[in-house]
């Protein structure tokens, strides 16, 4: 796990540059549509503020212990992808797959009842 915590602090940022690369073109989008300058504003601003939550941009708290649910976050909103677990451990990426699965199961299961 220690190899896993040297490797995730060391992509971290390079993954969240990347991400906020991605929103800045939504932002961009969002500026330059035939919507009133108003309602640009608007969809900006709740944009961003919802953005600002996600690890992809600001992750909170970075610690090892943290490192598995940064993961996930960042897993979640799209910020990086499996393939980017590459280099990580065995383990960390059966951990990921097994808790993400679950969290499936979790939903699917809710959504029924």
């Amino acid at each position: 796990m220690e190899k896993d915590w040297k490797l995730f602090k060391k992509k971290l940022g390079g993954w969240q540059e990347a991400y906020m690369d991605k929103l800045i073109e939504e932002y961009k989008d969002i500026l330059n549509s035939d919507a009133l300058s108003s309602d640009k504003y608007w969809a900006l601003r709740k944009k961003i503020y919802e953005d600002y939550k996600s690890p992809g941009v600001l992750a909170r708290d970075v610690s090892r212990s943290n490192m598995f649910i940064i993961l996930l976050g960042l897993l979640r909103d799209e910020a990086i992808t499996m393939d980017d677990l590459d280099e990580f451990s065995d383990e960390l990426k059966e951990d990921i797959e097994q808790f993400i699965k679950q969290e499936k199961t979790f939903s699917a299961k809710k959504s029924h009842a």
